[in-house]
C-alpha cells in the first residue's frame, strides 16, 4: 500500500473483525446490546486516559459543537442500531449490511459535506467489496430476511458514515487521541442508561472478563486509535471501503478459530473483498475537493 493511512485503516477493520468471534466465545448470558455499551465505555475511558497521558486534551484549540455532538451521537447510534438490527436478522445479515452499507453513503456524505469526489477506482473497489459482503451471507444455513432489522442494520451503517466524516473535520483541528476519547466518552454517556438494569454477572467469569477487555481496548481503543490515524490522511469514502477487511478477517476467523466450514460462495465472497481491497489501496487514489 503506498499511503500508510490505508494501512492503518486496514488493521483496525482486521481488528475490528475479530469482534463477532470474541463474542461468540463470550459467556451466553452476555447480550449483544450489553456487550456494545460495555465496549464504547471502556473503550472511551481507555482513549481518555491515552490522551490525558499525552497532553492533548487541552491543546488551545475551540471544539466546534455541532461536528463533536454529531460524531458522539453517532457512535451512539451505531450501537444501537448495529445490535438490534443483528438481534432481528441474525449476525450473519446484519453485519454484512451494516459494514456494506457504509461504503454506500460514505461516498456521497464525503462528497457532499466535505466535497471529495469519489474515484473510478473507489467505485470498482466498493462493488466488488459489496458483492463479496453479498457471497458471504449466503454462508448461512438459513437467513432471516426481517425488514425492520435490515432497515436498522442500515441506519447503523449510515451512523457510522457520519462518524466517519465528522471526525475527519474534527481529527483536522485536534489530536487524534482527544478526538477519539471526546466522542467515545460523549457517546458512551448516550449508551450508559442499558447498563442500569443488565445482568452483568457473567463478567466474573474469565471468558466474559477476557472478551470485554479485548473488545473494550483492542478493538475499540487501539482500533479507532489506528482509523483515525487512516483517517487523516485518506478520504472518507475510501476509509468506509477499507474497513470491508472487517467482514474478511470475520469470515477467515470463523473458520480457522470457530470450526465453521468455508463453502464455495464464502471462499468466493473473501476473494472478491479481497480484490476490491486490492484496487483500493495498491494504486495511489487521487483526492480532489470541489471549489
Amino acid at each position: 500500500m503506498k499511503n500508510r493511512g490505508y494501512w492503518f485503516v486496514f488493521l483496525a477493520a482486521c481488528l475490528w473483525g475479530t469482534n463477532g468471534t470474541v463474542q461468540a466465545l463470550a459467556p451466553e448470558a452476555a447480550q449483544p446490546l450489553v456487550i456494545g455499551a460495555l465496549r464504547i465505555l471502556l473503550g472511551g475511558l481507555a482513549l481518555l486516559v491515552v490522551a490525558a497521558l499525552r497532553g492533548v486534551l487541552r491543546d488551545g484549540h475551540k471544539w466546534a459543537f455541532w461536528p463533536t455532538l454529531v460524531a458522539a451521537l453517532s457512535m451512539a447510534a451505531y450501537q444501537l442500531f448495529f445490535f438490534a438490527g443483528v438481534e432481528r436478522t441474525g449476525v450473519a445479515v446484519g453485519t454484512i449490511v451494516g459494514i456494506g452499507s457504509t461504503p454506500i453513503l460514505a461516498g456521497p456524505i464525503g462528497f457532499i459535506v466535505r466535497g471529495e469526489r469519489p474515484s473510478r477506482r473507489w467505485f470498482i473497489a466498493t462493488a466488488l467489496g459489496i458483492l463479496g459482503c453479498g457471497l458471504l451471507i449466503l454462508v448461512g444455513k438459513s437467513i432471516q430476511l426481517d425488514l425492520l432489522g435490515i432497515f436498522l442494520a442500515t441506519l447503523a451503517g449510515a451512523s457510522y458514515a457520519v462518524f466517519a466524516t465528522a471526525s475527519k473535520g474534527l481529527i483536522e483541528q485536534h489530536a487524534i487521541e482527544a478526538v477519539m476519547a471526546v466522542t467515545f466518552c460523549l457517546g458512551a454517556l448516550f449508551v450508559l442508561p442499558l447498563l442500569f438494569t443488565a445482568e452483568l454477572g457473567w463478567l466474573a467469569q474469565p471468558n466474559g472478563t477476557l472478551a470485554v477487555l479485548h473488545l473494550g481496548l483492542v478493538t475499540a481503543a487501539l482500533g479507532y486509535l489506528l482509523f483515525g490515524r487512516g483517517l487523516r490522511l485518506v478520504p472518507v469514502a475510501t476509509a468506509a471501503t477499507l474497513t470491508l477487511a472487517e467482514p474478511l478477517t470475520a469470515g477467515l476467523l470463523g473458520v480457522l478459530v470457530l470450526g465453521e466450514r468455508l463453502t464455495l460462495p464464502a471462499l468466493l465472497g473473501i476473494l472478491l473483498i479481497f480484490a476490491g481491497l486490492a484496487v483500493l489501496s495498491f494504486v495511489k487514489i487521487p483526492r480532489t475537493k470541489i471549489s
